[in-house]
């Protein structure tokens, strides 16, 4: 199957005469040239040259089915969230940062949360590709996960990677019970897409570290319990990435202020925190000191390559979907079509990189898998995914004209409220468009001379 076809190059118009001007057409995507096994896919741009695409023969998203227990715990999943829903348990929001410990409570209870990790730990031992399905689905249904969120995407596998077993014992079946929720700290004002600039700094003193300076963009720190705070560790020694080591602050710790960051329409989930000279215990550090940077970014292909980098705003596209009706245009029908065949190729790439996770022939576990040498497909899948994220909301805006409105009692016109907003988000977290295509081009490329 090649690009004919596929009307990347095309312009979408509205039918009516408002003048909305066309679509944004859609970056390169990559298509199956040849070979149907598990391990003899091939990927090419579509638009490049041969040249071009040798650059492209060491990126691997081999092709996969799910497994019968992925299949079957789908259909848990799903008549789990229709009960939700029906009973009012929460109202669909998009995305995952609407903040619900009770529904997170239920989940764990499940065995949902940490169910990749060893038993011994609060976990079930189960496969990414598991745990995949249940991250669709709960992106599907529009559910509140954000309590729940980085504790099981990423301070559980880091803690499984890099922490002590003191750290493990005390934390690991916390965030399995949904007890405990963890937020991060790395973004500061001046090092965001620069995350190597950070100035926050802990000095050694007797039994521990003192630890002064601001985090931003804080999901949920005025709830969450603790955070993963990357801070420097050492003098300056010129080169940015040594010296920085992770940290586990407790949120309610003597010094710590949390202030909220709001949208216009002011709902809020960010915060800034600042740390004034905050103690944080010997036993608190993640891994080895002066580690951060190597470990923080091991830690990118867990956070980069899921469903979420792709499903925020899927629910969106079948509001908008129902909304054209069963005989839309020709126009609409080719905007539908042409999301709905990158929605496809995201989620392969994404599931071949949840499979990589999975253990291997040795028996050893998803996270200690998660290494830099998945960077450039996570990259891949979170630049691409933040692109048509994006496009979502754009067609949904092109080819139904209504006013959105944030709080419609009409699912379509309150999801595309919610989005208009929050969209422009996704090119910002987990990395910046320009961030993610320097790595991409410097992996592919080798270093620019």
């Amino acid at each position: 199957m090649g690009c004919r076809g596929s009307g990347l190059a095309r312009d979408v118009r509205r039918s009516d005469s408002s003048g909305a001007g066309p679509l944004p057409p859609a970056p390169p995507v990559f298509a199956i040239l040849s070979g149907r096994s598990a391990r003899s896919v091939k990927y090419t741009v579509c638009g490049a040259t041969p040249e071009e695409n040798l650059l492209f023969e060491n990126v691997d998203f081999s092709a996969l089915e799910l497994p019968a227990p992925a299949l079957k715990l789908r259909e848990e999943v799903r008549e789990f969230l229709k009960a939700e829903v029906a009973a009012g348990s929460f109202t669909p929001h998009l995305g995952h940062t609407e903040f619900d410990a009770e529904f997170t409570r239920k989940v764990a209870s499940r065995g949902w949360i940490g169910m990749t990790w060893p038993r011994r730990y609060g976990g079930q031992e189960r496969s990414y590709l598991e745990r995949f399905v249940v991250t669709e689905e709960m992106l599907a249904a529009a559910a509140p996960c954000a309590a729940h969120w980085f504790g099981d995407r990423q301070t559980g596998p880091s803690l499984l990677r890099y922490g002590s077993e003191q750290l493990k014992q005390k934390y690991l079946p916390a965030i399995a019970r949904g007890e405990c929720y963890f937020a991060l700290g790395m973004s500061e004002p001046n090092a965001g897409s620069d995350l190597a600039s950070v100035k926050t700094r802990a000095e050694r003193v007797a039994g521990g570290w003192r630890v002064t300076g601001q985090k931003v963009w804080t999901s949920w720190a005025h709830k969450a319990h603790a955070f993963f705070v990357l801070c420097r560790t050492a003098p300056d020694s010129g080169d940015r990435h040594e010296g920085l080591s992770q940290l586990i602050v407790e949120l309610d710790a003597p010094g710590i202020t949390v202030r909220p960051i709001r949208f216009l329409n002011g709902r809020h989930h960010f915060n800034e925190v600042f740390l004034d000279n905050v103690f944080v215990p010997e036993d608190r550090v993640v891994g080895e000191i002066g580690q951060g940077w190597k470990q923080v970014t091991s830690e990118l292909a867990l956070e980069r390559s899921g469903p979420e980098r792709y499903m925020t705003t899927f629910p969106l596209l079948v509001e908008l979907i129902r909304r054209l009706g069963k005989a839309p245009d020709a126009r609409a029908q080719e905007a539908v079509g042409r999301l709905t065949a990158r929605l496809w190729t995201l989620r392969r790439m994404s599931l071949a990189i949840a499979l990589t996770l999975d253990p291997g022939p040795d028996g050893e576990r998803g996270a200690a898998r998660a290494t830099v040498d998945l960077a450039t497909e996570a990259a891949l899948v979170k630049d691409m995914g933040t692109f048509f994220e994006r496009e979502i909301v754009d067609a949904a805006r092109l080819l139904a004209a209504v006013e959105p409105t944030p709080d419609a009692t009409d699912t379509f016109e309150r999801y595309l409220a919610e989005t208009i907003v929050s969209a422009p988000i996704a090119t910002i977290r987990g990395g910046t468009t320009q961030v993610l295509r320097t790595l991409i081009a410097r992996r592919l490329l080798g270093p620019l001379k």
